[in-house]
């Protein structure tokens, strides 16, 4: 059974991507879906002039929100996501390694009435390698996701995440910082929620080209999916 939705809020949470975000917005733009689009792109304190491009950029379909000061990737997809009002919700990370022409293959399912939840996954695609230590990272923290939920993802820490409104509503994001995605991930498997994974594309960035995310995160990420496991739904 097909579903009839109507608008694609794409959320953009940004910080010092002053090189990339022009472009991922062309891209976000291009792209050709049988929905309406809007973008609500929140700028997390920046400091490098990426507000300056961002106030470029804003028009009827770019809504562009500034947080004062940096307060990590959690906070402001949930700004965006109160800003959003679209009946699909989908994360665009700012910084190139996620490519927009994917999209179609998240919406495939949803739109076919086959999930309500899609996940884009790094492993079963094309991509470019990533880092060592984040390869690692990344198969840990999934692992122990499936160990913990009783799942059998193989991406939980990508960026490409799609979600009917109705799939996140109720849920609280508590997470500031990069945790944010195994708090999602934790909540929408502890309701039941069956996320269906597509291969996409990815080109990763190392420190030295501007990825932000570090060790720590892992630490973070993994303490979040034993606390949101046991914690009183």
């Amino acid at each position: 059974m097909e579903n009839s939705y109507k608008r694609l809020s794409v959320l953009v949470p940004v910080y010092n991507e002053r090189a990339t975000i022009g472009e991922v917005l062309r891209r976000v733009k291009a792209v050709d879906i049988p929905l309406e689009l809007e973008v609500i792109v929140v700028d997390d304190g920046s400091t490098d002039g990426t507000a300056s491009i961002l106030k470029a950029l804003s028009d009827s379909t770019v809504k562009v929100i500034h947080h004062p000061t940096n307060r990590g990737k959690g906070a402001a997809l949930s700004t965006a996501i109160e800003a959003a009002t679209g009946d699909l919700l989908l994360v665009q990370d700012a910084d190139l390694e996620y490519d927009p022409d994917d999209w179609h293959a998240l919406l495939n399912p949803v739109m076919q009435g086959k999930a309500s939840v899609v996940y884009g996954s790094r492993f079963t695609g094309p991509r470019k390698n990533m880092f060592p230590s984040h390869w690692i990272g990344n198969r840990v923290l999934t692992l122990m996701t499936n160990i913990l939920y009783r799942s059998t993802l193989s991406d939980m820490e990508t960026c490409y995440k799609l979600i009917c409104r109705d799939a996140l509503d109720g849920i609280r994001i508590e997470s500031k910082g990069f945790d944010v995605e195994p708090e999602i991930t934790a909540k929408l498997l502890r309701r039941g929620i069956r996320i269906y994974e597509v291969p996409i594309s990815y080109s990763g960035r190392e420190m030295s080209e501007g990825k932000k995310i570090r060790w720590y995160d892992g630490v973070k990420a993994l303490v979040a999916l034993v606390k949101y496991r046991f914690e009183p739904l």
